[in-house]
């Protein structure tokens, strides 16, 4: 599996390696030895997350205040998605920039998000099916939500349209409410 860093410590970005022939396709989705040699990240996946979206829907910015903070590896099994990490953690030099991914059904690709930033995404095909393995369980009291168009971000949301909210998304306090 090929391992990409991006420009912000932390994230990751892999891409598998696929063996297809005339009975369809194989490849591996995970690997432990390699997935700790590209990140660093010593801890261990708890809980396993699947949302199904249509076009349009915009989910997050999402994250877990300490001591419940989640990484995230994320992949798309049906559909297509953009995909967003913003940085949060205090003091980091890069503390409010993002990063964007397309994952697809197609590419395969996963995007490791560890723990300290806030993450969301938008589905760009009806049916999307996002997976997600975290790092810590769901804790209702930690769970908190950036804006996701805060324009002290400024993501590029590719947008055709209004996104599709949640009622809480929608009420995101900004950037600035998580520090």
């Amino acid at each position: 599996m090929k391992a990409e860093k991006l420009a912000i410590d932390g994230l990751v970005v892999f891409e598998p390696r696929v063996f297809a022939d005339d009975r369809g396709a194989f490849f591996e989705s995970f690997n432990e030895m390699g997935f700790r040699a590209a990140t660093g990240f010593e801890g261990r996946f708890v809980q396993d997350n699947h949302s199904i979206s249509k076009k349009g829907v915009l989910r997050g910015l999402h994250f877990q205040l300490e001591p419940h903070a989640q990484g995230k590896l994320v992949r798309v099994v049906a559909g297509a998605a953009f995909d967003v990490a913003v940085d949060i953690r205090h003091g980091s030099p890069t503390f409010g920039k993002w990063a964007a991914v397309v994952l697809s059904a197609e590419n395969r690709r996963q995007f490791w998000i560890p723990p300290g930033f806030a993450h969301g995404f938008l589905a760009l095909e009806d049916g999307t099916e996002f997976l997600y393995k975290t790092t810590d369980f769901w804790h209702a009291a930690s769970e908190r939500s950036i804006r996701w168009d805060d324009p002290e971000i400024g993501i590029a949301w590719p947008l055709d349209g209004a996104p599709v909210l949640s009622g809480k998304d929608a009420a995101a306090a900004g950037l600035r409410a998580v520090e």
